[in-house]
């Protein structure tokens, strides 16, 4: 086993304490014509002369970027011109929201983005409704769906997300030659959506700071006998939206296939698995319904030294060396030395960019020479998975934040500026991390780690760095 350059103990340490007055914090119009002049910029830089960019419930998040809303269960295009011309193309339910959109914009209906067997006027096809007038073509046509390809760029650029009957319907009107997977310029290494100000950090750590609350407060009504639904139901809260499947399983997860909080009640010794995620930031614990170690059988003694505390050791030195400058293979290569990925079989990012959705993208891969920005936030997001041993998981958001970053925080929002700052002395004097000074905590129970669910009185922490 790799020795750890830490003593870490699992002790008696206070909870982190519980936060009042977390609210939602609107994006304003100023923020909002920033997020437009940004992609119309990247637009022109890149030589698109139109967007086209798909929109339904689970992959809106860069329709939602400029519109502030999403259409909920129907399909939609918004379509925006180098020259600032906006289209909304809206199925039957969703019209009524262009009047609350956050950019102004001429509909289009389009019946076929609607429901089964609503009406579907078909003496209009989708040919008409989507002609050669809605795409400027005297630069390239840009498709934007929600995913990344990788590999060569040309065959990236041909590969589309977007459903079928609509590039098929694009391609009727658009020179195939022209046409191009977008996505890149909102979420890409130099995207658009990478880089947040001070109002969208606002807004976001709504999200964060409620994964945390609710996680926290699932962690301490975990006991023998409670049900899957009950912690499930604590889990979510003030009826806001789910990045994620909220996740409450005990025991054995996936069974027939389900992934939903059941009525399966915890019983002593049960793995436990917790994940709750809203816009802005996640919330996940694995662990074990115990008060401790003799509670488990004998192949599972060594939990503690062997999956927790290695751990536990590779997220206090993500959280006390990443930095804004860094290069995202240097965080990749930091983890692969503090928790080598064959010995401790960890195979995603170890860490990604969060948003309105819970994965946006990754900048942290082997050989990414993406420069770590002050306005990045992020799930510290590392998933040991080790042979024949349960796993462990203190999973949750932050930011990077310089100066001037630092400033308009504490300016436009000093009750979020004294959370942060009660957080970075949670951590630190509590929790035994020396954390960066660029990185701002979007939530209160990151780090916090209890192995023995049962046991509330105490946490993984750090006792002393070694030489």
């Amino acid at each position: 086993m790799k020795q750890l350059n830490r003593v870490i103990q699992y002790s008696e340490i206070p909870s982190p304490k519980s936060e009042a007055g977390i609210h939602p914090i609107a994006l304003t119009d100023q923020t909002m014509k920033q997020r437009y002049e940004k992609i119309l910029s990247k637009m022109k830089t890149e030589g698109y002369s139109t967007l086209v960019i798909y929109e339904d419930l689970e992959h809106g998040s860069n329709f939602e970027y400029l519109t502030g809303f999403l259409t909920r269960f129907e399909e939609a295009l918004l379509i925006l011109h180098d020259d600032g011309n906006v289209f909304y193309v809206l199925g039957n339910e969703n019209l009524k929201l262009s009047a609350h959109t956050r950019l102004e914009g001429e509909v289009v209906h389009c019946p076929y983005f609607s429901l089964p067997n609503q009406p579907m006027n078909d003496a209009v096809s989708m040919e008409e409704i989507l002609d050669e007038s809605l795409f400027k073509q005297d630069g390239k046509v840009g498709l934007v769906g929600w995913k990344l390809f990788t590999g060569s760029a040309d065959r990236a650029s041909k590969q589309f997300d977007v459903p079928y009957y609509i590039v098929e319907t694009i391609k009727k009107s658009v020179d195939s030659k022209k046409l191009e997977n977008a996505t890149a310029l909102f979420i890409g290494d130099e995207g658009a959506r990478t880089v947040n100000n001070s109002n969208e950090i606002a807004h976001y750590e709504f999200g964060a700071a409620l994964a945390s609350a609710q996680m926290l407060k699932t962690l301490e009504m975990v006991e023998v006998g409670k049900t899957e639904m009950e912690l499930g139901q604590q889990l979510n809260g003030f009826g806001q939206p789910n990045s994620v499947v909220t996740i409450a399983a005990t025991g054995e997860r996936f069974e027939q296939a389900n992934l939903y909080p059941a009525y399966k009640k915890v019983a002593l010794g049960d793995k436990i698995s917790l994940t709750v995620g809203y816009k802005g930031g996640l919330q996940s614990r694995s662990a074990f319904a115990a008060k401790g170690p003799a509670d488990l059988p004998d192949e599972y003694q060594d939990y503690l030294d062997k999956v927790v505390f290695p751990y536990f050791n590779a997220i206090t030195t993500w959280l006390e060396t990443v930095h804004i400058g860094m290069q995202g293979k240097e965080v990749y290569e930091l983890i692969e030395t503090e928790l080598p990925k064959e010995q401790y079989g960890w195979h995603l990012n170890p860490g990604h960019y969060v948003a309105d959705e819970e994965w946006m993208a990754s900048p942290i891969y082997s050989n990414s020479e993406v420069v770590l920005k002050s306005g990045m936030m992020f799930q510290v997001d590392i998933i040991p998975s080790i042979p024949k041993m349960p796993g462990t998981s203190a999973e949750g958001g932050i930011v990077l934040a310089d100066a001037p970053l630092k400033e308009d925080i504490k300016r436009d929002y000093p009750e979020l500026w004294s959370r942060m700052q009660e957080r970075r002395r949670y951590v630190t004097e509590v929790l035994g991390i020396e954390l960066h000074e660029d990185i701002l905590m979007l939530g209160n129970a990151t780090p916090y780690l209890r192995p023995f669910l049962l046991e509330k009185a105490k946490a993984v922490n750090i006792l002393k760095k070694l030489k």
